[in-house]
């Protein structure tokens, strides 16, 4: 390995062109989690699901609309676009994933935290393979 080759893990995310940051794909996952793509969900129910304040989900739902993942208007209701679907499909299957594999592999000392943790850490070829794994 070069010694060039390394990088901070900002600096992973600046070469890789990362277009939405943890809390957004937090934001994401969790609307498509209630709502399945189909139905729209309030920024009150929404935080509560993540344990935030109205003001703060928010500020992430405008910086989610900002990038065209979201509709949404003030004091309504948020629905997913085409893309924040895509999106939102995949950040829960990959939750999903990670979630077997760590109760498989710890039982009862099984951690949903360490799965928030390293969800957004873990590249798809990798999930595929553990996906494989799990399915023998």
């Amino acid at each position: 390995m070069k010694e060039n080759e390394f990088y901070t893990l900002k600096g992973y995310q600046l070469r890789n062109n990362v277009p939405i940051t943890e809390a957004m794909e937090d934001y994401l996952e969790m609307i498509y989690r209630h709502t399945n793509g189909k139905t729209p969900i309030t920024i009150k129910v929404l935080s509560t699901y993540l344990n935030v304040k109205p003001s703060s989900a928010s500020k992430m739902i405008t910086r989610l609309k900002e990038q065209q993942l979201v509709d949404f208007q003030k004091y309504g209701v948020i629905h997913l676009t085409e893309k924040g679907k895509e999106i939102g499909s995949y950040l829960l299957w990959r939750h999903n994933i990670l979630t077997k594999f760590f109760q498989k592999l710890n039982g009862d000392l099984f951690s949903l935290e360490q799965v928030e943790k390293i969800e957004h850490f873990i590249d798809t070829i990798t999930l595929q393979n553990i996906e494989k794994l799990l399915n023998q």
